[in-house]
């Protein structure tokens, strides 16, 4: 009686890593490879038949498509732009963040169909295989793991090489570039990436620049979460997401290079395009600057980037994550408006916001001008309050025969 084969789910892209995986996996191991992706909302119904297309070129004996971009925007998205997340004040954790509904995807359909192992492309030198790994174990102890790429330490040209001898015809040289689409952002590594003065070429990014001009849009904001874009309304906030993405991308805007620390403890360098992310971001916080008060700003500035951190850290699962989005959600109740913003080839500027929540619209004065609430007597009497406490310092400095 012929063995029966071991069940293997393999996470796929149709990127090189997991491409070299799925023929490794049935050739080499002699698994029976069930390929699924979990969409984050980054690929087009044209783009996930061809992703399933190659995956059945390559040997999986089925493939499935699992759309999570739902519980993406709703469970880490909506948070992150609360928290105007962006990592070293650059990279808006595009792959950091959607990896962990990836891998919960993943690790439940692995489940769904009785599989043996489960397996991702990862390498040994990125953040990605902590990710992928750190939730396959909380969630599924019992299931195998299984990292070719990273266990047998390959390079891209062995992979590239190994396809080639198994009759895999693909365009290699875009395959050179390791991308990963989604609706929070795309990243991709290259051997540019690997070099701390070199960039990536404009061929690298999925997106061309297309318009040269310039034009103004409008991003709106309904506590804290976005609705309309140019004046049109959006019920799903998913396509409000993509719509300013679309708008932006055009000009090549969002794109740069963020040199980062790895879980792991090496720098790394991987180069975005984000168009989306950093306009919305960019509007988030402008209204902000306009509707919170300068203690709510503060305070959830260090929220903000304590959310980014433990996202990139892989710890999403974490239940102090579901404290600070308590905290990030409540303070949006007064962030609603709209913002103005103009677009420019590689660049952008904020021109203004119009908020019923605006600070700056008050009985009490405005800033550099003149003062309604209060006199010049109570200004001199505030100020002599104020520097109270450096006074006092500063005098039993000169007492004790200090100078500072």
């Amino acid at each position: 009686m012929e063995n029966k084969k071991k069940k293997v789910v393999l996470a796929f892209s149709g990127g090189l890593d997991t491409s070299f995986a799925a023929k490794y996996l049935s050739e080499d191991l002699g698994y029976e490879v069930h390929t699924a992706i979990a969409n984050t909302g980054g690929f087009s119904p044209e783009e996930l038949a061809k992703i399933e297309e190659r995956a059945i070129k390559l040997g999986a004996a089925s493939h499935a498509a699992l759309d999570v971009t739902g519980d993406y925007y709703d469970k880490s998205i909506k948070y992150m732009i609360a928290g105007n997340v962006l990592r070293n004040g650059t990279y808006p954790i595009s792959v950091s963040s959607e990896r962990i509904f990836q891998a919960i995807a993943i690790i439940e359909y692995a489940k769904k169909i009785g599989a043996d192992a489960v397996a991702h492309g990862s390498t040994g030198a990125g953040n990605d295989q902590v990710r992928f790994d750190l939730t396959f174990q909380i969630l599924a102890p019992e299931i195998e793991i299984i990292t070719p790429t990273r266990d047998m330490t390959l390079t891209r040209e062995y992979e590239i090489d190994y396809l080639k001898k198994h009759g895999i015809e693909a365009d290699f040289k875009k395959m050179e570039y390791s991308i990963n689409k989604g609706l929070w952002g795309t990243s991709i590594g290259g051997k540019e990436t690997l070099h701390s003065e070199q960039t990536l070429p404009e061929s690298a990014y999925p997106s061309q620049v297309t318009e040269h001009g310039s034009e103004k849009m409008s991003i709106s904001f309904k506590n804290g979460e976005i609705t309309a874009v140019n004046g049109k309304e959006y019920a799903n906030k998913i396509d409000a997401i993509r719509e300013v993405e679309r708008l932006g991308s055009r000009y090549g805007i969002g794109r740069d290079m963020h040199i980062g620390d790895t879980i792991i403890g090496i720098k790394g360098r991987v180069g975005f395009e984000a168009a989306g992310p950093i306009l919305i971001i960019a509007a988030h916080k402008m209204l902000e600057k306009h509707t919170l008060t300068k203690w709510q700003q503060y305070w959830k500035d260090q929220i903000g980037t304590w959310y980014g951190m433990f996202l990139h850290e892989s710890q999403y699962l974490e239940p102090v994550m579901r404290d600070m989005e308590k905290f990030l959600e409540s303070s949006q109740r007064n962030v609603t408006g709209t913002v103005e913003i103009e677009l420019r080839p590689y660049s952008y500027t904020l021109i203004g916001v119009d908020s019923p929540f605006d600070l700056m619209k008050t009985d009490f004065g405005e800033y550099g001008e003149v003062n309604k609430a209060w006199s010049a007597d109570d200004v001199k009497g505030f100020t002599k309050i104020l520097g109270n406490q450096m006074k006092i310092y500063h005098n039993v400095q000169k007492r004790n025969g200090k100078c500072e």
